[in-house]
């Protein structure tokens, strides 16, 4: 694929379906190589990697669990062994939950906060050495809308979710002289497949919630994603972006 990525390459967290995958395939269709991430699904990660090649792109799929840290290294390897390089980084891996307040165990704590937060910590600080030497880079993270508006029975979700806003602002400002800019994107209620102990989303219908009247589709957070890693959205460092329809208007 030709486009304004080419001779760029992309690690996807959480790359195998819903936002990641629509991720995924937008930067490839921009030209990007890309390292479709999955914890265990093999199988699904593969397919997203087919569809790019299947369009004339490249990407490879690499299993890597990114709460730990010997994974991570694995994974910021096989990107550079197949691409020789890195200059984007989504992470987008994310573990929600739903437990009353006096009812999260502190394992279960650890675990929400190791998927959202630590992950991004742990890739972050592997792909930055590389994107310092391709003379720039782009970090993006998935927040969360919760983070901004509280919730009900989701404390450690939502306390993940705002600390990553939090680093987000660290690294651009740390490293924005570096050439690397990092940005939050925050998605409201998206047309996505929940995982089995998410819930549902909190809140009225989204018909009465957003202004739009409909639920986001996870090509349009994509596109987003995709903006801020073209050369046009270099001086865009350290915000955060929501995504949502119109249900939040900060």
């Amino acid at each position: 694929m030709a486009g304004l990525l080419s001779a760029k390459a992309a690690v996807v967290t959480g790359g195998a379906r819903n936002i990641g995958r629509a991720v995924a395939l937008a930067l490839a269709a921009q030209g990007a190589a890309v390292v479709v991430n999955a914890k265990d699904d093999a199988v699904a990660a593969s397919a997203v990697v087919d569809e790019i090649t299947a369009a004339g792109g490249q990407g490879i799929a690499q299993l890597a669990d990114v709460t730990d840290e010997t994974a991570v290294a694995g994974l910021v390897d096989a990107a550079i062994a197949a691409f020789g390089r890195i200059d984007i980084l989504v992470n987008n891996a994310a573990l929600r939950k739903k437990q009353p307040f006096t009812a999260i165990t502190l394992d279960e704590w650890r675990e929400v906060i190791s998927v959202n937060l630590d992950a991004a910590f742990l890739c972050a600080r592997a792909c930055i050495p590389h994107m310092i030497q391709a003379g720039g880079g782009r970090i993006i993270n998935i927040g969360g809308r919760s983070a901004h508006l509280g919730a009900a029975n989701r404390a450690h979700v939502v306390s993940a979710k705002a600390a990553l806003v939090g680093l987000t602002k660290a690294l651009a400002v740390e490293f924005g002289h570096q050439g690397i800019t990092a940005n939050c994107i925050v998605p409201g209620t998206i047309d996505t497949i929940r995982g089995a102990t998410a819930g549902e989303p909190a809140g009225h219908s989204v018909e009465h919630s957003t202004l739009i009247g409909r639920t986001g589709r996870p090509q349009e957070v994509a596109a987003m994603v995709a903006h801020l890693c073209l050369p046009d959205a270099a001086y865009i460092t350290g915000q955060t972006i929501h995504v949502n329809g119109g249900a939040y208007l900060p």
